[in-house]
């Protein structure tokens, strides 16, 4: 069955869709293998009850919409989305924090909009900017990789920290001993609390760029990236843009001030840097479509990531980055179309 929509680049068959969003998840198998090694099932409840949720909200919105529901439900469209909020999400993160934050991604940031190819911002980042700001304290709590303590709960504990909290099994301060910053929160707090950056890499039980455990998921998203680049799934110019941009800001910086700003490659390797960078920020209908216009929509996506990271409220900017730009698209695209093969200039006619 054929559908097609009015924004590029959806146009074409359900299939064709569908083997692209394929592709997409399959890129995405590496970073969560190695997330669900560093933090457990909880990675696994999140993405398996991120489709659920997802898929049930876009039956809904479909059937509210009157929209024939098994061509887009097919397209794995909210697949998708369900699995990058839900690796953007603390693992063993409550249930309704999910359902909140695929409510506003699905129904507020897609279908209210029209639907596929219609959407002016990435939902998965509309999710979880409305989640980051609303409920910062869920939001926040990363529970320790194994190899720090040696320990994660197991799949019952885990399902059961989900559904009916973690006091089923730890009182609070077992909670918070469980619990920690992720790296960039981490290095953000000590910086303000006068450390050098230098002495906090020594310090703490960081890696060799980053955090042991983001340094090895930020190299697994690398790796998902390269493979959709080769696959033709993606265009190079946004992701190669936004780390060149990114790296460059923070290598300005810390060469004017090293012992205050993180290196270039802690930026790189830590958070959800590579993710964004060919996954989030390379969404083909919210993205920029003129040659130009991606490469300036990439390197100010990964100049704000700095930017946000350095001086906001939010360690990590990915989602903040992709949303400010996803506003600026049509003014990109409008003042970066190409010209038109024998056409001429307004000066020369």
């Amino acid at each position: 069955m054929e559908f097609e929509t009015d924004s590029s680049p959806f146009t074409g068959s359900t299939s064709n869709i569908a083997s692209i969003m394929r592709q997409v998840l399959y890129a995405l198998i590496p970073g969560i293998a190695v997330m669900f090694f560093f933090y457990g099932w909880g990675v696994l409840i999140n993405i398996i009850l991120a489709i659920v949720i997802a898929l049930s909200f876009e039956v809904i919105s479909l059937w509210l919409r009157k929209r024939p529901i098994k061509p887009f439900l097919s397209d794995y469209s909210a697949v998708v989305t369900a699995c990058l909020f839900a690796l953007t999400i603390p693992p063993l993160a409550p249930w309704w924090i999910l359902m909140v934050g695929l409510f506003f991604a699905i129904v507020i940031a897609k279908h209210l909009y029209g639907g596929l190819g219609y959407n002016p911002f990435n939902p998965a980042m509309i999710g979880f900017a409305v989640l980051i700001v609303s409920f910062p304290l869920q939001m926040t709590q990363w529970i320790q990789p194994h190899f720090m303590d040696g320990y994660l709960p197991s799949l019952l504990e885990s399902l059961h920290i989900v559904f009916n909290g973690f006091e089923v099994f730890y009182n609070l301060d077992q909670w918070d001993a469980m619990t920690m910053a992720t790296p960039l929160d981490d290095v953000k707090i000590e910086l303000k609390a006068g450390h050098y950056f230098s002495e906090i890499m020594q310090t703490r039980p960081y890696g060799l760029v980053s955090g042991k455990a983001w340094e090895w998921i930020s190299l697994s998203y690398l790796i998902g990236g390269l493979w959709l680049l080769y696959k033709g799934i993606i265009n190079w110019r946004i992701p190669v843009s936004l780390l060149f941009a990114l790296a460059m800001t923070a290598t300005i910086f810390g060469w004017i001030e090293p012992d205050t700003h993180p290196s270039s490659l802690f930026h790189l390797f830590s958070g959800a840097t590579m993710l964004g960078a060919f996954f989030i920020a390379t969404d083909p209908v919210s993205a920029s479509t003129t040659p130009r216009g991606q490469l300036f929509y990439g390197a100010s996506i990964g100049f704000f990531i700095y930017v946000i990271r350095t001086w906001g409220n939010y360690p990590d900017a990915v989602a903040f980055s992709v949303l400010i730009m996803n506003m600026s698209v049509p003014m990109i695209d409008y003042f970066t179309q190409p010209r038109v093969f024998g056409a001429k200039s307004e000066k020369k006619s």
